[in-house]
């Protein structure tokens, strides 16, 4: 849940929930738990680099909510032991197009996004269409932290504590009919807000899609936040996509309608450069984009004169979790 309570000065301590920020302070509680059940071991490692990851005050938080609390994911996959990326890095590296196409384009402009009132229509084939306000769809189930490897197509890559819950959890309450193939996502498109929407880089809004079983696969996430807070609006707030064995701009951001179709949606790099983005932009270090090689990487954060890249995996490590949705399949041609 979100917690709205905050204060005039933002120095007054009256609990020690407040003191600690609440997503570590519940953490902590989790923590001392798994010791008692004797499963601390990696978890320890992984809790103590992800509260020193977030404590850099150099790009600005989400300051009107206090953090998100949210349990630890059991989702098969849903928590990598890689080292995190820097809270700054995610939150001043962005692709976010409506605000710009340089990468430190979106920390300086999405500041004119709105979050607040915020609703997402749910839309076509399903048997209950309803539109949900942003405070309906953090009730919709628990929130979870998910660490996810994130792959752009552009060669780079992160590490990042998502906060949100599996998509499916939205989609069973619609009841999707036989007709509902595919899951269309739309985002907001306001120029007033979004200063680059009125550019010609894109066919605005910015649609992307998934296949049905694919958006009803656990690890595909409707994220609100990372690293236990809000979202910050550069990265997608109040609500986004997040399918974490695909390139990253399959993963919508500022949802604002979500559509249950029967045809293959037309996406927005798809229309853009058809020869250059498939539908389905899986991971594949053996299928090249015509301007980057996807055979390797570097991570953002590591950065250096003689930083050594790594070699991409396979659905960006989610193979054992997602492989069996390509079964038979030619990865190449269904690129």
């Amino acid at each position: 849940m979100l917690i709205l309570k905050r204060h005039a000065n933002g120095f007054e301590h009256a609990t020690p929930s407040e003191i600690t920020p609440r997503a570590v302070y519940e953490q902590r509680r989790a923590f001392v738990k798994a010791l008692a059940a004797g499963t601390a071991g990696s978890a320890m490692a992984l809790w103590a680099q992800r509260e020193a990851r977030a404590q850099d005050g150099t790009v600005a938080r989400p300051g009107q909510l206090a953090p998100l609390a949210a349990q630890r994911s059991a989702v098969p996959g849903a928590l990598t032991m890689e080292k995190l990326s820097a809270y700054k890095d995610i939150a001043s590296y962005n692709n976010f197009y409506e605000f710009g196409t340089d990468k430190s384009d979106p920390v300086r402009n999405a500041h004119t996004l709105q979050t607040r009132p915020w609703t997402v229509a749910i839309e076509g084939a399903v048997k209950k269409p309803q539109t949900l306000a942003i405070e309906d769809i953090l009730k919709l189930a628990p929130l979870e932290e998910r660490i996810y490897r994130l792959r752009c197509v552009e060669g780079w890559s992160m590490v990042i504590p998502w906060v949100g819950f599996s998509l499916s959890e939205l989609i069973k309450r619609v009841e999707p009919t036989g007709n509902a193939r595919y899951v269309e996502f739309h985002t907001l498109a306001d120029p007033k807000q979004m200063p680059y929407v009125r550019s010609s880089v894109l066919d605005w809004p910015y649609v992307e899609g998934l296949r049905i079983d694919e958006a009803m696969h656990p690890l595909a996430l409707l994220a609100v936040g990372l690293y236990g807070e809000v979202l910050p609006n550069q990265n997608g707030a109040p609500v986004r996509l997040v399918v974490p064995w695909k390139y990253g701009f399959k993963s919508a951001k500022s949802i604002v309608k979500i559509r249950f179709v029967e045809k293959e949606p037309k996406t927005a790099w798809v229309k853009a450069a058809v020869q250059e983005y498939g539908f389905y932009s899986n991971v594949n270090p053996k299928v090249d984009h015509p301007r980057w090689s996807q055979a390797t990487e570097r991570r953002i954060g590591e950065d250096g004169l003689f930083q050594k890249k790594r070699p991409t995996q396979m659905f960006n490590g989610y193979e054992a979790q997602v492989g069996q949705l390509y079964a038979g399949m030619d990865l190449v041609k269904y690129y």
